[in-house]
């Protein structure tokens, strides 16, 4: 009989079983937080308040060359009104002022048209944004809206 000396095999250490679990866990939580078109399609319209309107599909080609946009009268003063199909929302901050923001969010990229009030708000993540300025009012999102330009001719509003 032969006396061999059995070594333990050492398996992975605990710190290395803990990192991965930690890694695999992590790839999940942002594997859950990216982008998905099928979830920013279902931004809802119907979220529109007093005060604050959604229009699905203005004028045709309202966002190329400069065909009216809207009416100013339709844009209520201390909110705006969506415009989905140009991808832009229209406020009037005070009587006769006139703004435009992007409806693309900052934080994903996803089009937003839930408008209450002065707040327009991200379906996919919840972000929120003074359409009145453009500014964050809530996260994830930390960048504002980006501005679109308008002209006001008249009772005419139009895009670009």
């Amino acid at each position: 009989m032969t006396s061999e000396s059995v070594q333990p095999v050492s398996g992975p250490s605990r710190r290395t079983v803990v990192a991965a679990v930690g890694a695999a866990g992590l790839a999940v939580a942002l594997t859950a937080c990216g982008s998905d078109d099928d979830a920013s399609g279902s931004a809802t319209e119907q979220g529109a308040g007093a005060g604050a309107t959604t229009e699905a599909g203005s004028s045709g080609g309202a966002g190329a060359g400069g065909a009216a946009l809207a009416k100013t009268a339709d844009i209520p003063e201390g909110s705006g009104k969506v415009f989905s199909d140009e991808k832009v929302v229209v406020s009037q901050p005070a009587a006769g002022d006139y703004k435009a923001f992007s409806t693309i969010c900052t934080h994903q990229n996803c089009p937003m048209t839930d408008l209450k009030e002065d707040t327009l708000s991200c379906a996919c993540h919840g972000s929120q944004f003074s359409v009145l300025d453009g500014s964050v009012k809530k996260g994830p999102a930390t960048q504002p809206l980006a501005a679109k330009q308008i002209s006001v001719s008249g009772d005419s509003i139009t895009l670009g």
